[in-house]
């Protein structure tokens, strides 16, 4: 046999992912690529390590039993890069962080100068909905998750990064009277939502449930983005986090809308499973930020201040 440590991790992610096209997305590959790469894997054995059925790609139960035996030995391999790193003095090993999808704005950002000060270190980053980022906490698969909301099933420790402020959004051409009560407002306007679980919906839905307000109509989106487009196309209106939509605010083709009662005040925070013992990487971001934090937003965030004037 002659496979390579690329195609073993190739083979592994094929099996955690389920799918070549997605696979590609999280190697940076084309998915011809990463297809060539598979059969030539497969082609070492004689019993089948995946079959389709239908469209569908399913992993045999021995390709399930080479995956287990693949990241083992790409973790030996992490780990012997690990070692090198460490008999020179420098900071190595794995940092696994799960950031819930508006989080991506932010989260890159507290993360730059530690990445670049310490290079032996490898970032695991995964941005994905609410629900997703907690069953990974829970799991215990993650050091750390990026969340604007508390979640009320685990004990946690955390550290507050930054502010998260959400507005009334409308397109370029909204046109609100100033002197509209929050209720008339809501009665008036179809309102789009994220997807149930989300923080940005549940920050919505406690302010409507606050302040008793009846919603005229709703839609419901499964992405920031979604939402977004959704709103500069005229679908309707959106209450949304500031740091998601500055470029959009810059150009034009979102508009705040002001209104008592908002914005909506949240904090994005990074937090842990309390009792969890954090290796020395994820011991030592947390000091990095303790330190750095103010100095990062205010190189990188300082701008959102304008907007609130503007509100």
């Amino acid at each position: 046999m002659n496979y390579t440590l690329h195609q073993l991790q190739i083979f592994l992610k094929v099996v955690q992912s389920g799918s070549v096209t997605k696979t590609a997305e999280e190697m940076h590959m084309t998915q011809p690529a990463v297809s060539i790469q598979l059969r030539n894997f497969q082609n070492q054995f004689d019993i089948p390590l995946t079959e389709v059925i239908g469209r569908k790609l399913y992993v045999t139960d021995f390709g399930k039993e080479i995956a287990e035996t693949a990241e083992n030995i790409i973790n030996q391999v992490y780990t012997i890069n690990y070692k090198t790193h460490a008999h020179k003095g420098q900071l190595a090993g794995r940092l696994k962080v799960s950031v819930v999808s508006t989080g991506k704005y932010v989260m890159p950002f507290f993360l730059t100068g530690f990445m670049k000060a310490n290079p032996g270190v490898e970032l695991l980053m995964d941005v994905t909905n609410k629900t997703k980022v907690i069953e990974s906490l829970g799991s215990n698969q993650i050091d750390f998750a990026l969340v604007s909301i508390i979640p009320e099933e685990f004990d946690v420790n955390k550290i507050d990064l930054m502010e998260n402020t959400l507005y009334l959004v409308g397109n370029s051409e909204t046109k609100v009277n100033r002197n509209i009560s929050v209720r008339e407002l809501f009665a008036q306007l179809p309102l789009i939502f994220r997807e149930p679980g989300s923080g940005t919906r549940q920050a919505m839905e406690r302010f409507i449930d606050r302040h008793h307000l009846k919603v005229r109509k709703k839609l419901e989106l499964t992405s920031n983005e979604a939402v977004k487009q959704a709103v500069i196309a005229g679908l309707g209106y959106s209450i949304m986090p500031l740091i998601g939509i500055k470029n959009e605010l810059y150009h034009g083709t979102l508009k705040l809308i002001q209104v008592k009662g908002l914005p909506i005040k949240t904090m994005w925070q990074l937090i842990w499973l309390k009792g969890k013992k954090l290796s020395p990487v994820p011991g030592a971001l947390l000091q990095y930020i303790q330190q750095e934090k103010n100095e990062i937003i205010r190189m990188y965030f300082k701008d959102l201040e304008k907007y609130h004037k503007k509100a």
